[in-house]
């Protein structure tokens, strides 16, 4: 029976990961670098956008259930959830994790649980253990002591979607990968406390395998639609008609184009695989190439939409990455902005309704962020970026004095 639980990292996976845990009645304490999350937090409120997290985090402080702080403190499991975004050459930066395996050492004790949830190349949780064993001597580790280690380490990877994390992070089935069958079943002793769908187990590196594969699979499929996307472009084809209408062969699924992939794990996780195995992974990578060659693309279609007016004012509808969350983590629309932004091609408005600010490049770029009825009155041109609901409720007489670039299909409906 776990009693007291640390969750590191306080983002967008740990904070709703710490509130779940904590309203199953187990004391959680959550661990993050930013002195503003913590205060947020031990508030009862959040410094991130996800629908009904406010409440579970306010009735979980108000009971005395969950805390955030700066340092980390004794538990008897540790989750870690922190960043893992790749560095120059697309190389896979580990360095969130290695201080995060330098903060609990201290205060790890024998018979503690170490989860890494963070989304890894294949073998990243062997490397948490080595960097654990040798700041820690005194204890034993799966990788020399095997099955009689006095710390267990698992990785169990995150799978949830934004705007729905509270939802699947109780509903979804979980893969449980230990490094010994003891840790797997340590790990999935803790999930079965809030998860109701399947905890699966297997070893740690297939466990982080199989993200990757989830989040590559969902890259080239999407790639495929960016690609048919700009053929039908050519050929003067409504290509969200078509892919409707594809879709409705029961063997297939074509996913939507958009301006780009953007998030922190389906922009990124492909590239671990590259980087495992450049030789063989020829797919992956041209899918990667394809979603991040998508915002030129954009680009240039929104150039030549600027062309028509002697003064354009182009308002860039959404920043986020995806629908209706505020996360703009290697969003293309963000991306996008931000060149038109350095292209001299017009005034740029931005509307993101999530945000109360512009990130620090985008205001020394002069943009401007407006409301949706300013962009409206203001701009000649629009580029459905991301489609927030706000911007699905728009009409056809909202749009029909503007030149209009769709990356989203908003509106071919009109």
């Amino acid at each position: 029976m776990f009693e007291k639980v640390s969750v590191i990292g306080l983002g967008y996976i740990g904070l709703p990961t710490a509130a779940v845990i904590a309203s199953r009645g187990i004391e959680v304490v959550g661990v993050d670098v930013s002195e503003n999350a913590v205060n947020t937090i031990n508030q009862g409120k959040v410094h991130i956008v996800e629908p009904d997290l406010d409440m579970v985090v306010q009735a979980a402080v108000t009971l005395g259930k969950l805390r955030a702080t700066l340092t980390p403190e004794a538990a008897q499991a540790f989750l870690i959830a922190v960043p893992t975004p790749f560095k120059e050459g697309k190389k896979p930066d580990l360095s969130y994790i290695h201080s995060s395996a330098k903060a609990i050492a201290p205060v790890l004790e024998k018979g503690n649980l170490v989860i890494l949830e963070s989304t890894s190349p294949v073998g990243a949780t062997e490397q948490l253990a080595s960097w654990l064993e040798e700041l820690r001597p005194d204890l034993t580790f799966p990788q020399t002591a095997g099955e009689d280690a006095d710390i267990q380490i698992a990785h169990c990877p995150e799978r949830v979607l934004p705007g729905r994390v509270l939802e699947e992070l109780v509903s979804n089935d979980r893969i449980i990968g230990g490094m010994t069958a003891k840790c797997s079943a340590k790990a999935t002793e803790l999930y079965k406390t809030f998860v109701r769908g399947e905890c699966i187990t297997t070893n740690s590196r297939t466990a982080e395998m199989a993200k990757l594969t989830e989040n590559s699979f969902r890259d080239v499929n999407i790639a495929f639609a960016n690609e048919l996307s700009i053929i039908c472009d050519k050929l003067k084809v409504n290509v969200w008609e078509l892919i409707a209408l594809a879709n409705r062969h029961p063997r297939v699924n074509i996913l939507s184009p958009g301006p780009g992939v953007g998030g922190h794990c389906i922009a990124v996780d492909p590239w671990f695989i590259v980087d495992s195995a450049p030789e063989e992974a020829r797919m992956i990578r041209s899918a990667r190439e394809i979603n991040d060659g998508k915002p030129e693309y954009v680009l240039e279609q929104v150039k030549q939409a600027a062309d028509q007016f002697k003064h354009p004012v182009i308002a860039c509808l959404g920043l986020a990455f995806k629908a209706d969350i505020d996360d703009l983590r290697e969003s293309p629309a963000l991306d996008i902005t931000q060149k038109l932004s350095c292209s001299n091609v017009g005034k740029i408005l931005a509307v993101e309704p999530n945000i109360k600010t512009l990130p620090q490049k985008l205001t020394d770029a002069d943009v401007e962020l407006v409301n949706l009825q300013q962009a409206l009155e203001q701009a000649n041109v629009l580029v459905i970026l991301v489609d927030h609901k706000p911007f699905k409720a728009l009409s056809s007489n909202d749009i029909n004095t503007k030149v209009v670039v769709d990356t989203r299909g908003v509106f071919s409906r009109f």
